[in-house]
């Protein structure tokens, strides 16, 4: 492909790039991850500074992955071999097409999707911006195909003009972003062996993924100093089963679920106060009971989990605050019961009857600790539930862990159980430090610059509010604030056992200097071509080269990479 790119200006170069990449079907889950990479590797590998430095282009396995997900990497030593190094990142899969109805067939078919939207009466924005000619449609064009064209796009340049470079830069292409992270999370042990066997000092790293507006008119491109985190607390009900025809002599665990539910969806009031950022509040992503088939009991229990950002806050902070929430949904719910009973009462004009509402609430941590001292082993309980699965589903797997630690109570006490699950993303953001400020004076500078020539109206945040594979590049927490995550999450040590000591190690600014446009994971998903293909390379290649020059420095060690 080197020979069809190297004749194109840049923005063409994208464009080819990002419609090649859109064309490959790379839906998290499927094969499509794996082949996408193989495909990069081959347009990597043809350009003639890796035809002549074959070793500093290559592929790293995923360990025990099911359908052989794969990251790529590509390594550009500058002029001078100094070890300061800055590190291109973006994730190659996609979510998957279901949105796309009938469509599904055009899914990855820019030109298709841009005659169909061209008529699209039902969105005018739509309509408009396809008639544009300014917009790229399909599944991918936004997150983020064209994010891994535009780093391709300058790592071609800067092996044509490793001059311009005090230092290098490290490309990594990834999978799974979309899911369980094991792309980043397998990378990290490369990025150590890197910098453990060639001295490479990571300055900073800079990952594209999408921006987009945040309100009607908004004409700002964001950039993001750092990633928020994630949490992914979970929430296991036990009730009190009963025959419909008696339903206030027990506790219905979806009504309690739905309790919660009330008290923490979509509630701002439990989000960080972070002035000047976009917080985002918790968000249900699951809510079910445990029965599988129609009975006219009521279910024994109930599961939820929620999506939860974090920005500054720790997950002590966050399961203690939880805590406090489901205590207050729980006595809403003991009061409702007993105001129901008593007007039943009334209706009925039977005698009254001695009932308990009452739902304990307990973390994961305490509910282990007050089996053990029941003499309950809990340690072999939860061992012979992960040696009867296949471990295909983690938050599924967890609940079953916690399910079984239930059927092992003898006191079958009604009660809520707070435990967390996979994924959990750390956050990461720019300190007080000098290294830090450095970084935020360079990034600003480089926009100041890029909005004079541009004329584009930059504005600069400190946390990208969505996900991001940048999240794992740096830790904030000590271990022991991070003990409130680890004991409240069954079998961490199997199921998610993230590298701390590795990702605090490494210690890398990971800023998001993304694509911009519209409907991320939506049918209408698409790519703003003129800022997305133009300027924002320009911007990644200005920031890259500044922050390389004010930390030049010597001494890499220019043995084989691989």
């Amino acid at each position: 492909m080197f020979q069809q790119l190297q004749s194109l200006p840049l923005e063409a170069q994208i464009e080819q790039l990002t419609r090649h990449f859109i064309s490959i079907n790379s839906i998290n889950g499927t094969a499509g991850e794996g082949e996408i990479i193989e495909e990069i590797h081959r347009i990597v590998s043809s350009f003639p500074y890796f035809v002549q430095n074959p070793d500093h282009v290559w592929i790293q396995s995923i360990q025990d992955d099911a359908i052989g997900r794969k990251n790529l990497f590509a390594f550009i030593e500058g002029d001078g071999a100094s070890t300061q190094t800055v590190i291109y990142h973006s994730h190659i899969d996609t979510v998957g097409i279901e949105d796309f109805g009938l469509m599904q067939e055009k899914a990855f078919s820019p030109d298709d999707l841009k005659v169909f939207f061209a008529d699209y009466i039902l969105n005018e924005d739509v309509r408009q911006d396809a008639l544009s000619g300014d917009w790229l449609f399909g599944r991918g064009s936004v997150d983020m195909k064209s994010g891994a064209a535009v780093h391709l796009a300058n790592m071609l340049h800067f092996s044509q003009h490793r001059d311009q470079l005090q230092g290098n830069v490290l490309l990594l292409f990834n999978g799974d972003e979309e899911g369980e992270h094991k792309g980043i999370i397998h990378a990290l042990s490369e990025l150590k062996r890197l910098k453990e066997q060639h001295g490479l000092d990571y300055v900073l790293a800079i990952n594209d993924d999408f921006i987009t507006p945040l309100y009607d008119g908004d004409e700002h491109r964001y950039i993001y100093t750092g990633a928020a985190g994630k949490l992914l607390p979970c929430f296991y009900i036990y009730g009190k089963e009963v025959h419909v025809g008696d339903t206030l002599s027990g506790i219905d665990p979806n009504l309690v679920a739905a309790k919660i539910t009330e008290k923490l969806h979509n509630n701002f009031q439990l989000t960080e106060f972070i002035p000047g950022e976009m917080v985002l509040p918790p968000t249900c992503l699951y809510q079910r009971d445990n029965k599988q088939s129609y009975t006219v009991q009521t279910a024994t229990s109930s599961r939820l989990y929620f999506n939860y950002f974090i920005y500054e806050a720790s997950p002590e902070q966050v399961m203690k605050q939880l805590k406090e929430q489901v205590q207050q949904a729980c006595s809403e719910v003991t009061e409702y019961l007993q105001a129901q009973f008593q007007h039943s009462l009334l209706v009925t004009g039977l005698p009254s009857r001695d009932l308990s509402w009452e739902v304990d609430v307990v973390t994961y941590e305490e509910y282990v600790e007050q089996l053990q001292q029941k003499g309950i082993n809990t340690d072999m309980i939860l061992q012979q539930v992960m040696n009867g699965e296949d471990k295909k589903e983690l938050r599924e797997l967890s609940f079953k862990l916690v399910d079984a630690l239930q059927q092992a109570d003898p006191e079958k006490k009604p009660r809520v159980i707070l435990f967390f699950a996979a994924p959990y993303l750390p956050h990461n953001y720019l300190t007080d430090n000098e290294r830090d400020q450095q970084l935020q004076s360079s990034i600003e500078h480089v926009l100041s610059e890029v909005q004079e020539e541009t004329g584009e109206l930059f504005s600069l945040k400190k946390f990208f509010p969505y996900l991001a594979d940048g999240s794992f590049l740096s830790i904030h927490e000590t271990e022991e604030e991070l003990g409130a995550l680890i004991n409240n999450f069954p079998k961490w040590d199997e199921l998610y056992p993230l590298p701390f000591a590795t990702i605090r190690e490494l210690n890398i600014p990971s800023v998001n200097m993304g694509v911009y446009g519209k409907d991320g994971h939506k049918w209408t998903e698409r790519v703003y071509k003129p800022y997305s293909f133009n300027t924002l390379p320009l911007l990644i290649r200005k920031t890259t080269t500044h922050v390389l020059s004010k930390y030049h420095k010597h001494a890499y060690d220019n043995a084989p990479l691989v």
